[in-house]
């Protein structure tokens, strides 16, 4: 197993959609494995195969406050419903942030459920019922595999505060990443 570098926004695999997975082989497995393990040394709660550079549709988490699901988990070629969020303006412990916009944090609103279904490492298809921030999460890592980062979704003032960061960090062109371990980021 592997720490891999975590690419940042502006990385062209994160700005477009993921391909689905058709061979669940050795070389998933690997990528798999090495994906729980920059989850954990990021640290993070989350991790889709675009934010390691691999344009496919695949993501792990690693979250144990939740009863819906195993604590460590894989979603392959996942399909997500979710109940439209309340509206208004985000709060406060609403803020999330992302591997791939490291050490920044802003507030979305986000769907308290979803449905996730998907297929397991060894292509089982699966279903899970997730709420809370649970649901966050799964609803932050597939948006990864549609092209997304969750400060795409901001609305004023938080994408001001995102855009902000976007140009002190110099992010927004090809080819910047961090490894977990070896930069000191985090997301």
């Amino acid at each position: 197993m592997a720490v891999l570098p975590i690419t940042i926004a502006g990385e062209p695999v994160l700005h477009r959609p993921a391909e689905p997975v058709t061979d669940f082989d050795a070389r998933l497995r690997t990528l798999v494995d090495d994906m729980f393990e920059t989850t954990v040394a990021a640290p993070g709660v989350g991790l889709a195969a675009p934010q390691v550079g691999v344009g496919k549709r695949v993501f792990v988490w690693i979250y144990e406050d939740q009863d819906e699901a195993p604590e460590r988990g894989v979603a392959i070629n996942p399909e997500l419903w979710i109940t439209p969020p309340e509206p208004g303006l985000p709060g406060e412990d609403e803020e999330e942030g992302c591997l791939s916009f490291p050490g920044e944090r802003f507030a979305l609103r986000r769907s308290p459920r979803a449905l996730l279904r998907a297929q397991d490492i060894d292509g089982t298809p699966f279903e899970v019922r997730a709420s809370g921030w649970f649901a966050r999460i799964m609803q932050h890592e597939f948006d990864h595999l549609n092209g997304l980062l969750y400060v795409d979704r901001l609305v004023h003032p938080e994408n001001r505060g995102a855009q902000k960061a976007l140009r002190r960090n110099g992010w927004g062109k090809p080819g910047l990443a961090w490894t977990p371990g070896v930069d000191d980021l985090e997301g």
